[in-house]
């Protein structure tokens, strides 16, 4: 067994894969359980498909990709904001206009980028983390500090806006700067899963760790700390899987995680399905 678990540790790639997939288990949990209290999942999934363009003119102007997709990720959101808050047009509706013509405008970028210079960019859309590199490891090394870091500072603030707007705005509380900060996390959180899962499934580190700890667990911090765990689990198992039975990294990660999930929401103590059909 302590072969098994080393074997793979012999290979730099392999070292480097398991270093991201660990740090991004880490700030997907904790970012991703916001989300799951505000009932906002569709905004990652929004969040990571509007990312696209960003890449796309951040390899035209051999700019970094990670700051290009961030500065899309921040843009979409602030276009989505603007529509919601000037028109008549709701929040849901808003993000489907927004992010939908990004996710096109970021597929027509990297179409007309592959014809001109004979790359393939789709690792960016399924996760290519048996390639990441020693600087894209310091990167999301960087970044995951950066999410800790902002969390860790306005906790609480994010949890009484998290749970009560209303009376958090009544009380004097920026909440327009927390919701912006909010979605800096989700699109830091989002670069950071690039390389990893890519972003068709990075909605699924985000949301499923931390719904299966939401499960078994009731506050806020809790949740975090038991999806970060799950959500490292899930991605080293998944690394371990890839391995061995040569899967594809990032749809393992997922399905890893899935499994958990299921676990949970069949056998959680207080959740449980077969644990309410019993009663």
């Amino acid at each position: 067994m302590i072969n098994l678990l080393i074997e793979p540790l012999q290979y730099s790639f392999m070292q480097r894969s398991l270093m991201i997939a660990i740090l991004v288990g880490i700030i997907c949990a904790v970012v991703g359980s916001y989300l799951m209290v505000q009932r906002l999942a569709l905004l990652g999934d929004a969040i990571s498909h509007s990312v696209l363009p960003g890449l796309a003119i951040a390899f035209i102007l051999n700019a970094n990709i990670f700051v290009g997709a961030f500065i899309a990720g921040i843009v979409s959101t602030i276009c989505m904001n603007i529509i919601r808050t000037y028109s008549r047009i709701k929040e849901d509706a808003a993000m489907g206009i927004v992010f939908s013509a990004f996710f096109a405008l970021g597929i027509t970028l990297i179409t007309l980028v592959q014809k001109d210079n004979k790359i393939d960019l789709n690792h960016f859309l399924f996760g290519n983390i048996l390639g990441v590199t020693a600087g894209d490891v310091r990167d999301t090394f960087i970044i995951t500090i950066i999410i800790l870091a902002v969390v860790m500072l306005i906790y609480k603030e994010l949890l009484f806006y998290t749970f009560d707007p209303l009376g958090a705005e009544a009380t004097g509380l920026p909440v327009n700067l927390l919701n912006l900060g909010l979605m800096g996390l989700i699109a830091l959180t989002i670069v950071a899963s690039l390389k990893a899962v890519g972003v068709i499934l990075v909605l699924s580190l985000l949301i499923t760790p931390a719904a299966t700890a939401y499960l078994l667990v009731e506050r806020l911090h809790l949740v975090m700390i038991l999806g970060v765990i799950i959500g490292v689990i899930s991605s080293i198992s998944g690394m371990y899987l890839s391995y061995f039975y040569n899967l594809p990294s990032g749809p393992a990660i997922v399905l890893v995680t899935f499994g958990l999930f299921i676990l949970a929401f069949l056998f959680s103590p207080t959740q449980g399905l077969l644990r309410i059909k019993q009663k």
